[in-house]
C-alpha cells in the first residue's frame, strides 16, 4: 500500500513539473511584459527576446518564434507577475535567475532607452525571483555592456 502511495505521488510530481517550453514560455512572457511596460513594444525588443530564447533554450529560430507566441498570447491573458516567477523560481537555481533578469535588462535595453516603467518592473521581478540587490546591480550591468558591444 505505502509503495502504491509513493508510487501515485511520484508520477503525479512528475506529471506536475513543467516542460522545457513551459519554462520558457514563463521566462519569455517576463521579457514581454517589459517590453510592454513603457506602451511601446519595439521591434528590437522582440528581436532580443528571440535572440534571448535561441540561446538561452539552444532552440532554433523557429522554436523560438513558437516561444515568443505563446509567451506573447499568455501575457496578454496575466494577472500576475507571479504566475510566471513562481514557476521559474521551482525549477531555476540563483545563477539561471540571475542569466534571466540579464537578458531581461537586455530586452529593455533593445530599443535603447530604459524607460523608468520598465526599471521599476524589473526590480519587481529581481525580488520576486529571489534575487537580491547586488544580482540585479550586476544583472543590469552585464546587458548593459553587451548592449553597448552589440553596437
Amino acid at each position: 500500500m505505502i509503495d502504491k502511495l509513493k508510487q501515485f505521488f511520484a508520477t503525479a510530481s512528475a506529471e506536475s513539473s513543467p516542460s522545457q517550453h513551459q519554462l520558457a514560455v514563463a521566462a519569455t512572457a517576463l521579457m514581454v511584459q517589459v517590453a510592454r511596460a513603457d506602451r511601446q513594444q519595439d521591434d528590437r525588443e522582440l528581436q532580443a527576446m528571440l535572440d534571448s530564447a535561441i540561446k538561452a533554450h539552444e532552440v532554433s529560430p523557429k522554436e523560438a518564434q513558437d516561444i515568443l507566441d505563446d509567451a506573447l498570447a499568455q501575457a496578454d491573458d496575466a494577472t500576475s507577475l507571479y504566475q510566471f516567477t513562481g514557476l521559474i523560481n521551482a525549477q531555476l537555481d540563483q545563477v539561471a535567475k540571475q542569466a534571466l533578469l540579464q537578458s531581461i535588462w537586455l530586452v529593455a535595453f533593445a530599443d535603447g532607452h530604459i524607460d523608468h516603467y520598465e526599471e521599476h518592473l524589473i526590480r519587481r521581478m529581481a525580488d520576486l525571483l529571489h534575487l537580491n540587490h547586488r544580482e540585479y546591480i550586476q544583472a543590469k550591468h552585464n546587458a548593459e555592456q553587451a548592449h553597448a558591444a552589440r553596437g
